[in-house]
């Protein structure tokens, strides 16, 4: 069974010099505002298209009526009308000139306006990528927060006033979207689900441009696919209640029942209609078996189930001014610093950036941000992954004074010397932006890493929140079970190594998908070359 997309995506070949740095919208918020103004300004453009056509359609119903009341009066008494010698003129004139305008007004076009914007703009629409993209974002916060396709659809998200004036909903043709773009993929678990709540919206919709009998379509095969035959054949029945010369429906119809026979025969006719919720619960349970281990423990963390500290290891976390060793600078004005974290030992320093100076990053880094990469250990180079959604861009110290500040003052407070350290980075996370589990520093595996930078490992990260998250977007380590939350202003620090220079493993962690709201942070790896023992141990407690 094979569907056609039907898809209206207007794709159009980039000529602007810039235009690279536009590409996966989907995948930096920030960069997805620029949109909204690109289509409030089509907005205009298309208000003033239709005030301009308004104008000419007045004009040529004043004209109409005008001539609509004259001809009546006039063909009551043709021959009393033209015996007027000004009548006959007129008549001579309408009909050899005056009708001319009147055509030439109707036929002006008065969208070139229009049309000639909208080209412009479209070189930097989204592509099919971005809108694909966005939708399986939406899968994806659906899987890691639990959500129901009602509660996406309805837009009352956790964390969602009910006043909040931006709320969306979901149309039927967007939910009817969703599950084409879960069906491109063959996943057909999430096929059935935003089928499903496209066909309860129509059921309550009269009118829509969806096709209920398309849904139908849609549902039942995702359904088999999935094995459920009795509700397959359920949902093809009723398609064909709508449409009896539905062909792959009818071809369907024989094969299901043909189908539910054997199973049933073969099951000793134990199936029987109390059969389908069993099967769907144990679909759903098999589903989230398959998982690995890691992920469940990763989505747990993101929706704050995680492990909780023993009263005896939360004693020993505090919060103190912290001046690192009486460093001259902090000794009059110590930093806020509080333990988040015992093993590894994760530290967050709060109001450590100001409001100025994210604000002067983000500009900064705006106009460069680019889909954020990983690295192949496989090829050494660095790629891009679907298990990294968002966008980054990469400051230099000598770039503004903002940035080497920024710089000294990781250094005067960790102790670690940030010169081999590599350039902040940058990052904003787009639609359902996330990370998935992973780790800073190279592994044995990969032995060359690093080695183009010739700084060694990256002995640690200093990590900046410079946005506050509304719902989603945690740093979390699910080997420990630890969970930090994005706070605006505030920085995470924690060691990648230990003394002696192997990994600490339980560093592994990853960035939870923004359930809501805009996430912006800023990062610095710290690499071993350049660092003295005692100044790498200055900050770190060991077991």
């Amino acid at each position: 069974m094979e569907f056609r997309s039907v898809w209206c995506v207007l794709l159009f070949s980039c000529v602007l010099p810039d235009c690279s740095a536009h590409n996966d919208f989907f995948t930096s918020i920030g960069q997805m505002t620029d949109l909204l103004f690109t289509e409030k300004d089509l907005v205009k453009s298309l208000k003033d298209y239709i005030k301009a056509e308004e104008s000419k359609l007045e004009k040529v119903k004043r004209w109409a009526e005008k001539l609509d009341a004259l001809t009546a009066t006039a063909t009551q008494d043709p021959e009393g009308f033209l015996g007027h010698p000004v009548n006959a003129f007129k008549l001579m004139k309408r009909l050899n000139t005056e009708w001319g305008e009147v055509e030439d007004l109707v036929l002006r076009d008065m969208s070139d306006g229009f049309i000639s914007n909208l080209t412009i703009q479209r070189q930097h629409f989204p592509s099919d990528e971005d809108q694909t993209g966005a939708a399986k974002a939406l899968l994806r916060l659906q899987d890691t927060y639990n959500l129901d396709t009602q509660t996406i659809s309805t837009g009352d998200l956790p964390g969602v006033s009910s006043d909040l004036p931006y709320k969306s909903t979901l149309t039927p043709e967007d939910c009817f979207e969703l599950g084409k773009t879960a069906y491109s993929e063959a996943d057909y678990y999430h096929t059935e689900l935003w089928m499903a709540q496209a066909l309860r919206q129509l059921d309550e919709e009269q009118v829509s441009s969806v096709d209920v009998v398309s849904v139908l379509d849609y549902l039942s095969y995702s359904i088999y696919q999935q094995g459920e035959l009795e509700r397959a054949l359920e949902y093809t029945k009723r398609l064909l209640s709508l449409d009896p010369d539905h062909q792959r429906a009818t071809g369907n119809l024989k094969y299901f029942e043909y189908q539910l026979a054997k199973q049933r025969k073969a099951e000793g006719e134990q199936t029987g209609t109390a059969g389908a919720p069993k099967d769907r619960s144990k679909r759903q349970s098999d589903r989230k078996s398959e998982y690995l281990p890691e992920k469940r423990k990763y989505e747990k963390l993101c929706r704050g189930e995680g492990l909780r500290l023993t009263p005896r290891r939360q004693s020993r976390l505090f919060c103190r001014y912290y001046d690192n060793n009486k460093h001259p600078y902090y000794v009059l004005g110590p930093v806020k610093q509080e333990d988040e974290w015992d093993r590894p030992r994760i530290v967050r320093y709060h109001e450590i950036i100001s409001e100025k100076e994210m604000e002067k990053i983000k500009e900064l880094a705006k106009p460069r941000l680019r889909r954020a990469t990983v690295h192949d250990p496989q090829t050494g180079k660095l790629t891009t992954a679907q298990y990294r959604v968002s966008k980054s861009a990469w400051l230099a110290a000598n770039e503004h004074p903002v940035v080497d500040h920024i710089n000294q003052r990781i250094e005067d407070i960790t102790g670690l010397d940030v010169t081999t350290a590599e350039e902040l980075q940058v990052a904003n996370y787009g639609v359902g932006g996330q990370y998935e589990p992973h780790f800073d520093f190279g592994r044995k595996d990969e032995p060359d890493a690093f080695k183009e930078l010739g700084t060694g490992n990256r002995i640690a990260t200093w990590l900046f929140y410079m946005s506050d998250v509304t719902a989603g977007g945690a740093t979390v380590f699910p080997e420990v079970g630890a969970s930090v939350k994005p706070m605006k202003g505030s920085a995470v620090f924690w060691y990648n190594l230990f003394p002696s220079g192997e990994g600490d493993y339980s560093t592994r962690h990853a960035a939870c998908p923004v359930l809501l709201g805009n996430k912006w942070v800023s990062n610095k790896w710290i690499h071993e070359r350049g660092q003295e023992f005692r100044r790498r141990c200055s900050l770190r407690e060991t077991d």
